[in-house]
């Protein structure tokens, strides 16, 4: 695949405006506009290799460098962070509210920006330009939200359970969905994706078997975030609000693991949906591994701009 060809995938996968893009691979707009309309072509190795580092990162690849896998799971490792010390700080806790609740909510459609969130989540405003469902989810993703770190900060061994989950899930779909925190009773499918969602008979049973995982001991944390999101987004449990609330129990985990937790980028949401089809249909999750590990290395940038 040429850099042109390349360059229109990272454009249409991640949504980035082409002057965002440009930023990214430090040239200027017209540079990055004259490759995208085939006049001229990166030369140099420097901008080639960015260009391969993007694509990887928004598009996604089904080859994973074991060794790469390892550094990246090691350094993600290195960012900590607790319940009990994300609620004393109260500017980290607003920076990761707002920037966890206008990504996930995005991924899943909102056309909020992050300032609309900003100022829903925030300062109670009501916007017109917004639909009310919108900005329901926002405000209940930070209830919820504030809810389980709440609960872990309680208690860092806190005990993962069907009722919790169900809590979770009333908190976040209260007022969008009727059967907000109840399982859904019938089939579904997702659209465009080839993974076989759970018989809803059998939800009970395997979110039982989930949260027992959850709850055991580990050495690998990652790879238990990578095994039991990818587990629980097949489940599908609820008739709604799965993707939220999966990343919301990646969150919380993270949390008790002493990890920083990842937060998903919109744009990257092509390669996550990418990586979690692979891990569901073929029990390959070494790439959405590497996605989480990559993930809590740029939410500690995000935190840091």
């Amino acid at each position: 695949m040429g850099y042109q060809e390349k360059l229109k995938e990272i454009k249409a996968a991640s949504g980035l405006s082409q002057q965002t893009l440009a930023g990214k691979l430090g040239v200027s707009f017209v540079t990055l506009n004259s490759w995208i309309n085939g006049k001229s072509k990166p030369t140099k190795s420097g901008a080639q290799t960015k260009i391969d580092l993007l694509h990887i990162d928004y598009v996604g690849h089904f080859e994973v460098d074991i060794k790469r896998l390892k550094r990246l799971k090691e350094q993600a490792a290195k960012h900590r962070l607790t319940a009990k010390q994300l609620v004393k700080n109260k500017n980290l806790l607003d920076r990761i509210t707002l920037n966890l609740t206008y990504h996930t909510n995005t991924i899943e459609g909102s056309t909020m920006t992050k300032n609309d969130v900003e100022k829903v989540v925030f300062r109670d405003e009501t916007l017109k330009n917004r639909t009310q469902i919108e900005q329901r989810e926002a405000v209940n993703h930070r209830v919820t939200l504030d809810f389980l770190i709440d609960e872990l900060a309680a208690n860092q061994r806190l005990v993962f359970t069907p009722d919790l989950i169900k809590r979770a899930h009333l908190l976040l779909m209260n007022g969008i969905l009727s059967n907000a925190g109840e399982y859904r009773n019938h089939g579904v499918r997702i659209a465009g994706s080839h993974v076989p969602l759970a018989n809803f008979i059998k939800i009970p049973e395997l979110i039982e078997k989930l949260c027992n995982e959850l709850n055991e001991e580990t050495s690998d944390c990652i790879s238990v975030l990578a095994r039991t999101h990818a587990r629980f987004e097949q489940i599908h449990p609820f008739s709604d609000g799965n993707g939220r609330t999966g990343r919301l129990l990646i969150f919380i985990k993270s949390l008790q693991f002493g990890l920083l937790p990842p937060i998903i980028e919109k744009e990257r949401k092509l390669v996550y949906y990418k990586y979690l089809e692979v891990a569901q249909t073929q029990e390959k999750y070494d790439l959405l591994e590497q996605l989480i590990a990559e993930t809590i290395i740029s939410t500690s940038q995000q935190l840091r701009d």
